[in-house]
């Protein structure tokens, strides 16, 4: 797999960071952490690899401020420094549906980057690791993991909704469904602080 080490990913995320500090920071630990824990009980599945997949997912914020054009920010950084796959995994993590339509409402970036994200989703078929960031990315707030619901309603709250949204929702729940089945076990009995971080239990 094309990514780098465990030690390249932590220099990537805090040069990242320094440039562009924000709440994505702990958030991006959170879903590098889930992968972790979920990817570790799957013999099929590399967990460090998980867990820097989950580690540089939105790596484009390094670019600044931005909504959807960190996926090709991202994309772009990863691509120079040679980690193919983690590039990948900038793309993918943001569509659970590979439809470059469910995007157009929070698309920041231009027309030809736009399409370019349409033509690479089309020519891929996910495997487990585009799922498995999607599904991680959908249960970590900055502060923690959550219920994946929590999580939808944050998201929906700060960006909107459109016509994709609940399509997308139950998409991430096959995911779920999917990963508990080969797990033997709810994805949250995984998670420490999954109750706490929900229900705001101090």
């Amino acid at each position: 797999m094309h990514i780098p080490t465990p030690h390249q990913a932590e220099q990537i995320l805090k040069q990242a960071e320094e440039r562009n500090p924000g709440p994505w920071v702990p958030h991006s630990r959170a879903v590098a952490q889930a992968a972790y824990y979920i990817a570790a009980r799957l013999p099929e599945m590399n967990a460090e690899d998980a867990y820097i997949l989950g580690l540089l997912h939105d790596i484009g914020r390094v670019a600044g401020v931005s909504d959807m054009r960190h996926i090709i920010d991202g994309y772009r950084w990863m691509m120079e420094l040679g980690f193919s796959d983690a590039a990948r995994i900038c793309l993918t993590h943001s569509f659970q549906l590979k439809d470059v339509r469910s995007m157009r409402h929070n698309w920041d970036g231009t027309a030809e980057d736009a399409e370019f994200v349409g033509s690479y989703l089309e020519t891929i078929i996910y495997d487990d690791y585009d799922l498995l960031i999607q599904l991680c990315d959908a249960l970590a707030l900055a502060d923690g993991f959550c219920l994946i619901e929590k999580r939808m309603v944050d998201v929906a709250l700060r960006r909107g909704i459109n016509d994709y949204t609940l399509a997308k929702w139950r998409a991430i729940f096959q995911i779920q469904h999917m990963f508990e089945n080969r797990l033997g076990q709810s994805i949250y009995s995984l998670l420490p602080g999954v109750v706490e971080n929900t229900f705001r239990v101090y």
